[in-house]
């Protein structure tokens, strides 16, 4: 069933031996020193594709804690996991390919430390809400979740493969302003559908950004990654901000209280990308970008080249009043006209999301070039 590149999974157990007592400053320093390299060893055994390479013995599983309504439905089945390359990492977690009961996945593995309590209390809440966000989320944009289970000190998710990474790596091999305005749409359609379905769900993604953003074969995109993402009713109990500094809302840099519209603020963000094909706030630390953004009130650059109406868009999303930015409802609705302009060969020209439907069939015929640059936020 799986190629030799893939491996039956076991979930290593670390052994850890008792740490002597420090009775003076160099005892101390030892200390320091064994702890440092049992980390060390730990990530490196995590990082090892020997450490998943070995037959699971399924009794000693600790599935994850769901209802039983939820069990039978979504729990893993990790004799049916096969593991293969790791193809991406973070800070806690490691993504590898692999197969899943006969179907080409990707295996999130999230490594939870047994030292740091306030840490590890973080990173078993998002695992948490992750998984019972995702469980429930079924559109053509949102990434498919399949299962998921937990071993500790290893937890892990399991969702569909998209082949063509992120849209982050994707730009990265674009040259600057080179993606075709065609393009630019049909992908910004793919994400604000997604956030449109999100957002009717009650849920907002707060970290929405292009390394959040798969593709497929078919170079469509999906909305991952959902660790930070919370219920709008229950976002008000977490504290701190929430997200990536390059593409975070003002209002939730300075922690003060946000609405959905912060999702709002960072798909802007995401459409300048499309249109630059650049890293927002290139040649600044995240801290820097945070602080430009919020205290400044700065924006990255918008290019001459960008078309006006990608223009307006983007500077309505990312507006400093989350009041005036648009829904993703309208989003969607704006580049939706936008994509029939391009298609009939038109150029494009505002659209209202109030004009009836007539209306705008008559106002795509006359479609009318805006020829002047809007300024922009340097």
């Amino acid at each position: 069933m799986a190629g030799s590149c893939f491996h039956p999974l076991r979930l290593w157990r670390s052994k850890r031996r008792p740490l002597p007592v420090a009775s003076s400053s160099s005892s101390r320093r030892q200390l320091d020193c064994d702890v440092v390299e049992n980390q060390n060893m730990e990530r490196k055994r995590f990082d090892s594709l020997e450490s998943w390479s070995m037959i699971l013995d399924s009794e000693n599983v600790e599935t994850w804690e769901a209802s039983e309504e939820d069990q039978e439905e979504w729990n893993a089945d990790l004799s049916q996991l096969f593991i293969g390359n790791k193809f991406a990492s973070g800070a806690h977690s490691r993504i590898y390919r692999g197969i899943y009961k006969q179907q080409a996945v990707a295996v999130k593995m999230v490594r939870i430390p047994t030292q740091e309590e306030d840490k590890r209390t973080l990173l078993e809440r998002q695992f948490k809400s992750e998984v019972a966000l995702l469980s429930r989320l079924f559109h053509p944009n949102i990434v498919q979740f399949i299962a998921a289970c937990k071993k500790p000190p290893v937890y892990c998710i399991i969702t569909e493969y998209m082949s063509q990474g992120t849209l982050r790596m994707y730009l990265n091999k674009k040259g600057p302003y080179s993606l075709p305005t065609e393009t630019i749409l049909r992908l910004a359609l793919d994400i604000s559908r997604g956030m449109e379905y999100l957002h009717s769900q009650g849920v907002i993604h707060r970290d929405l950004k292009s390394n959040n953003l798969l593709l497929n074969d078919e170079m469509r995109v999906k909305v991952a990654d959902f660790g930070t993402s919370c219920l709008e009713t229950r976002c008000r109990e977490t504290k701190g901000n929430m997200g990536t500094y390059r593409w975070m809302a003002p209002e939730m840099i300075k922690e003060k209280p946000y609405t959905r519209k912060v999702d709002v603020y960072s798909f802007g963000i995401v459409l300048w990308e499309l249109t630059t094909a650049l890293l927002p706030f290139q040649g600044m630390t995240p801290v820097q970008a945070a602080f430009a953004v919020s205290e400044k009130n700065e924006r990255p650059p918008l290019p001459e080249s960008c078309q006006p109406v990608l223009a307006h868009l983007i500077k309505r999303c990312w507006s400093v009043n989350p009041s005036k930015r648009p829904d993703f409802r309208d989003i969607v609705c704006a580049l939706e006209k936008y994509d029939e302009c391009v298609k009939e060969g038109l150029p494009l020209t505002h659209h209202s999301p109030l004009l009836n439907k007539n209306l705008i069939i008559q106002r795509l015929k006359g479609c009318v070039s805006m020829t002047s640059s809007i300024p922009v936020h340097a």
